[in-house]
């Protein structure tokens, strides 16, 4: 292998793992600390490299350093985790296509589909831009955890490059250095820990630190700068006493060695703790490592002789590892003159899983034209479940509950009667757990014994229950249960139960608005026939029946089906002309001046008013009617069932007016609506649509709240509108919210979805 160009020319200076691989003899292996590279896999690295190199060359970072750093520290960090030869090659090709005019069928054809895929997945996760922006967020969260089910190694390549990233962001603007940073400790640093990758967690959060809080930063390292030197002598005596301790209780190998905590950490537990830094005492561990499990415990209580253990701070990792894979045995001791100690005792396997994580399991097989980690499945459940939850849960609050619950929120640990361990967010219940099982376990619970005795389902779980839930054919979920339950998971699907439950009767409610437009005569018939069908996919539903629950449930509304059924009767040239006809208008409506700067075009200069039994809305088809009791022009929808009488016996009095849109821009009037919903009367509800409705920029000029205990709660919302899309999309935006069962506009509004 040669380079083109060698290192010095491009002023770069390789690190030893690249050298390494450069200048080993061709068709030797290399064996790196975590894992062994062939031949063919050293090639791979190389020539990835290679023509990286050569796309970024005369390309500089914001340092003013050659591109090329970059990719090579990033490949240089997945090469230290020990990832395989694509994804070390990824590092040094992911930014390649966003940044060059090489192709992801370029990739392929240098480097096969393998790395292709991951180069495509980190690509489309560097276009990420998480804002405050609710859906937009949930959106991002939906696509990354996509991309992770798919395979799990591009969100390790791209915590790798924002792991570099982070180390060089001084050179960036201070407002983009305190986004990147929040977006790191929200979302990056939990990943990590998630996906147990230790190294890149505290690196990560402590960067995120610096630039976020700089001046609790600084005086957290100044403090700690100032107390090493007596720290660092108090855990060296702590240290060689606990050596000989443990060889004379016939331990010779095992690996003991001090630890100093992050400043994060340290900073997070005196917030938690509420104290300040001088009264924080645990600045720094201990760390033991042994080759057996037996060995641990063995460690463990040569470690409880010799110092005096403070209670409630053991914890055994080992027997109920966390959901990241991460197996340890924790405790606290009382050192060196009288300060608190904390010791963890692993192996040296749970050591490598607890700095490299899922880093630690890099055996891959082919999965349906993706890869996954062999073995992992279980472990790594949570990622499918987010994708599974996403189909459900179509309101962005509820899904980006759902991301949280799943990787930043603490857990508690309980079993099943079968021994199986279930991790749950604290503050979980029995309901909780329910509905963790499956979801028809939760939908039919009628009670639980948690340790063999009957609970309140409200109950919440602790560390080590055993919980058993008992299930009845005619149980169903209760409104009440929204009330305690601690997961997003289960609080949707107790709601969406509520919702499908009662098909039946919105069924029965759309069928009664069809008959009072339309008549019960021949009604049976329309619906069975092709042409309601039709009239159904038209409006975006399966069949009649789904059309017709939609009619009652509100989500679309009777004067749109009836305006489709006369659309499918007309002739193509009736269908030019709606109705009520105009060829017989008044005179007056001569009036209509297109440069008009009112609202409304056709009536300057006359009195006019909004009809109240329609109340129109810019957007939408409206006429103008000559009032007899002398109050000038009434604004009516064109399909205002109080028009079709005067259509046909006194057109006269019609005139013809239209909406002025182009001078809404600068005037935007507004236009009084009023809904009604029918949500699940829970504590803050009023406030989510009241917040909904502010995000969407609408105005609430009154609201009302009307409960029965065991019933939904009824709430009338006057609001002031701009236009029929805004109204619609409005509508639309309410009924994404899970609480809500039902929602009418007196207007019976088109359908909003």
């Amino acid at each position: 292998m040669s380079l083109t160009a060698t290192p010095e020319t491009l002023g770069i200076q390789l690190p030893d793992w690249l050298k390494t691989c450069w200048n080993i003899e061709p068709g030797r292996p290399i064996v790196s600390s975590s894992r062994t590279y062939s031949p063919e896999d050293i090639q791979l690295i190389c020539r990835a490299f290679s023509f990286a190199r050569d796309l970024h060359e005369g390309q500089t970072r914001k340092s003013g350093e050659p591109y090329i750093i970059h990719p090579i520290q990033v490949a240089g960090l997945l090469w230290n985790l020990g990832g395989d030869a694509a994804m070390v090659a990824s590092g040094f090709l992911h930014d390649v296509v966003e940044d060059t005019e090489v192709s992801l069928d370029e990739i392929e054809q240098h480097f096969g589909l393998e790395v292709r895929d991951l180069v495509d997945g980190v690509t489309k996760l560097s276009k990420f831009n998480f804002s405050s922006r609710t859906e937009q967020q949930a959106e991002n969260f939906r696509r990354m955890f996509l991309a992770m089910a798919q395979d799990i190694r591009v969100i390790v390549v791209k915590l790798a490059d924002r792991l570099h990233n982070m180390r060089t962001l001084e050179h960036l603007p201070s407002e983009k250095q305190q986004r990147i940073a929040a977006e790191t400790k929200d979302i990056f640093a939990p990943l990590a820990n998630r996906l147990g990758i230790w190294r890149f967690k505290w690196e990560l959060e402590d960067l995120s630190f610096k630039y976020l809080e700089p001046d609790a930063y600084q005086g957290m390292k100044q403090h700690v700068t100032v107390k090493r030197t007596e720290r660092e002598a108090s855990i060296k005596v702590f240290i060689d006493r606990l050596q000989q301790r443990l060889k004379q209780d016939g331990l010779e190998q095992f690996e003991i060695d001090g630890r100093p905590k992050h400043l994060y950490s340290i900073y997070r537990k005196m917030q938690r703790q509420q104290k300040t830094f001088g009264e924080i005492y645990d600045l720094a561990g201990v760390r033991i490592i042994v080759n057996t499990n037996t060995e641990c415990y063995q460690a463990l209580a040569t470690v409880h002789r010799s110092f005096r253990p403070i209670p409630g701070r053991f914890k055994d990792y080992i027997g109920l590892p966390k959901p990241n894979q991460y197996q340890s045995l924790h405790t606290a001791v009382i050192g060196i003159n009288g300060r608190p100690v904390e010791v963890q005792i692993r192996t040296w396997e749970m050591h490598r899983i607890a700095e490299y994580g899922i880093a630690a399991h890099w055996k891959y097989k082919e999965s349906g034209g993706g890869l996954t980690v062999t073995g992992d499945e279980e472990k790594f459940a949570w990622v499918r479940q987010l994708l599974e939850w996403q189909s459900d849960l179509s309101d962005a609050r509820e899904y980006m509950d759902s991301v949280r619950e799943n990787l930043f929120e603490s857990e508690v640990y309980v079993f099943t009667p079968k021994s199986d361990l279930i991790a749950l967010p604290r503050g979980s219940t029995p309901v909780d757990f329910a509905y963790r099982i499956h979801t028809e376990v939760g939908n039919h619970c009628a009670g639980a014994r948690v340790n063999e005795l009957m609970v309140p389902l409200d109950r919440q779980l602790r560390n080590g229950d055993i919980v058993s839930i008992i299930t009845q054919k005619n149980a169903s979920p209760s409104l009440d249960w929204v009330n305690f339950v601690a997961t997003a998971s289960a609080r949707n699907r107790i709601r969406q139960w509520y919702k499908r439950s009662r098909r039946d009767e919105n069924i029965t409610r759309g069928r009664h608005l069809l008959e009072r437009e339309l008549g019960k005569s021949g009604l049976d018939a329309l619906l069975k026939s092709e042409r309601m069908q039709k009239i159904a996919v038209r409006l975006n539903y399966s069949s009649p029946d789904d059309l017709l629950a939609g009619l009652g449930f509100g989500e679309t509304g009777v004067t749109s089906v009836v305006n489709k059924l006369r659309e499918s009767t007309k002739t193509p040239a009736e269908t030019k002309s709606e109705l009520p006809s105009f060829r017989h208008a008044s005179p007056m409506a001569k009036a209509f001046a297109k440069d008009s700067t009112e609202p409304i075009r056709g009536v300057e200069g006359m009195p006019h008013h909004i009809a109240k039994c329609c109340n129109p809305l810019p957007g939408e088809d409206i006429i103008g009617l000559v009032t007899l009791s002398g109050r000038g022009i009434a604004i009516h929808r064109q399909d205002c069932s109080n028009l079709i009488a005067v259509a046909e016996t006194n057109s006269d009095r019609l005139l013809p007016v239209s909406w002025n849109e182009s001078n809404f821009p600068n005037r935007a009037p507004t236009y009084p609506v009023e809904l009604q919903v029918e949500a699940i009367d829970r504590v803050g509800v009023l406030k989510d649509i009241l917040a909904r409705l502010s995000d969407s920029q609408i105005n609430v000029s009154n609201a009302k709240v009307k409960t029965t205990p065991g019933k939904p709660a009824i709430i009338r919302l006057s609001i002031d509108v701009a236009h029929k899309d805004q109204l619609k999309h409005t509508i639309a935006r309410l009924r994404q919210l899970s609480d809500v069962i039902d929602l009418k506009c007196d207007r019976h509004i088109r359908s909003s979805r």
